[in-house]
């Protein structure tokens, strides 16, 4: 979905039940203007490499955990 608009990888999401990881701040302004699902991880670390992110996610896994779980929230910043 690398060539895939915002709105087609929201609607992706949404129909699979997915959480979007993104360093893209659209998809964390969007966050805030529907309900979950889909939920949005917003990476905040600037120029880095996929192996940095996998590292920051692992770092963070109970976090993330957490949010998956909680049906209540829509948006978490990592980074």
């Amino acid at each position: 979905m690398a060539a895939a608009t915002d709105t087609a990888v929201w609607d992706h999401a949404l129909a699979r039940g997915l959480i979007i990881v993104s360093k893209d701040s659209d998809f964390h302004q969007r966050s805030f203007m529907s309900a979950p699902p889909p939920k949005v991880i917003w990476i905040r670390l600037g120029n880095c490499t996929t192996g940095q992110i996998e590292h920051l996610l692992r770092e963070h896994v109970h976090a993330v955990r957490q949010f998956a779980d909680d049906p209540s929230t829509a948006f978490l910043a990592l980074g």
